[in-house]
């Protein structure tokens, strides 16, 4: 009996080994988060725009000529810096130089003829007044009055029809050098060429009604550059004009340029169904900073709606839905949910009104699997954020 009870002892000890055994190995452990402790700092609220807005010029001008013809002079080519008023291209228009100089030597004409026949038009009016004088003191006859009178009248309407003349001449000169200057392109601002199209000797043809063309010269004023970028419709209520704003390049990684907005288009942009946006433009408060800068980069824009400073914040990647934060409990190693009641908030920061104290520690790696409320973490002190 001894010796079984014994043995049966024996069996119980070794089973109660292998099920403490079995529970020790197959037990929960705890998972590993990150943590990150409540503070103070800066929350904006921000806006930014939904695709890649692009870097524009204040004024860019594609100038082509009003009529056709061939190149024979290029003022300037690619790349090229040009004044206001330089010409930058000029059509073959000799026959066009021709009328103008017929038109202005009928002007010359035209003016000498006016000359000749207003004096004539004063030494018969003087006649005619000299003779009433006679006529008036009985040395002359009232024909020869008469005829002195009709020859001033006649001189006059000659005067009359010299200055008409004259006009007619002055038109005809003004719609000649109009012909002219539709086959010339004058710079109409200072800027940079970007883009010429056609070579000397090559026929420029004007962009027929509803059929567009290249145009013969793209110029560009680089002097003052300014971002446009498309906003989400929902967000676009919420700006407004003056308001501070960043503006960050592809072209300068690590870079913001200090920028408030200029306008707000007042139409909704569809470029899909699915997609409405509202362009936003925004300006560079030093324009200095954006010298280097070239028309057509990409670019992104953030408007700033509002800033708190020195507020109670989270990391914004730290809130599950709904507005709930998983509090690491200090006690018993045991993570908490709790909702929150939140103020500003930005894709980094989420300022916290509500459900939080300073020094508090909650989940920041909530992708890992097993973080849930109630799970037993552990820590991970070396990369605790702040």
């Amino acid at each position: 009996m001894n010796k079984t009870l014994r043995r049966s002892l024996i069996v119980l000890i070794i089973l109660a080994l292998a099920t403490t055994g079995i529970w020790w190995l197959s037990r929960p452990k705890p998972v590993l988060v990150t943590l990150h402790s409540v503070g103070t700092g800066r929350v904006e609220a921000t806006v930014a725009n939904t695709r890649a807005g692009t870097v524009e010029a204040c004024q860019r001008t594609k100038l082509s000529t009003i009529s056709g013809g061939r190149i024979d002079f290029l003022g300037a080519r690619e790349g090229d810096r040009v004044k206001k008023g330089q010409v930058l291209l000029r059509l073959w228009n000799e026959d066009m130089l021709a009328q103008v100089g017929l038109a202005e030597a009928q002007v010359a004409t035209a003016r000498k003829q006016i000359g000749e026949a207003c004096t004539l038009a004063e030494v018969a009016q003087r006649e005619a007044d000299r003779a009433a004088k006679l006529k008036a003191s009985g040395f002359i006859s009232v024909e020869r009055e008469d005829t002195a009178r009709a020859e001033a009248k006649a001189k006059r309407a000659a005067c009359e029809t010299a200055q008409t003349n004259i006009k007619q001449a002055e038109a005809r000169l003004q719609v000649a050098q109009a012909e002219i200057k539709r086959m010339i392109l004058i710079a109409p601002f200072d800027g940079i060429v970007a883009e010429v199209s056609g070579e000397l000797g090559e026929i420029s043809t004007p962009s027929p009604p509803g059929i567009p063309t290249p145009p013969a010269i793209d110029l560009i004023d680089d002097s003052c550059l300014y971002v446009k970028a498309p906003m989400d419709e929902v967000d676009a209520p919420a700006i407004r004009l003056g308001q501070p704003a960043r503006i960050s390049l592809d072209a300068y990684p690590g870079r913001h340029f200090a920028a408030h907005v200029k306008r707000v288009a007042p139409y909704v942009v569809a470029v899909e169904k699915q997609s409405r946006t509202v362009d936003v433009e925004v300006a560079f408060d030093s324009p200095r900073e954006a010298d280097r800068l070239l028309v057509g980069y990409s670019a992104d824009v953030e408007v700033v709606l509002g800033v708190r400073e020195n507020v109670l914040r989270v990391p914004t990647s730290s809130l599950l839905e709904g507005k709930r934060v998983l509090v690491y409990r200090e006690a018993d190693g045991r993570l908490e949910e709790r909702p929150l009641k939140t103020g500003l908030a930005n894709w980094e920061y989420t300022e916290v009104l509500v459900g939080l104290k300073p020094g508090e520690r909650i989940v920041a790696s909530l992708e890992r699997e097993g973080v849930k409320a109630g799970a037993k973490v552990q820590p991970e002190a070396a990369a605790e954020r702040r």
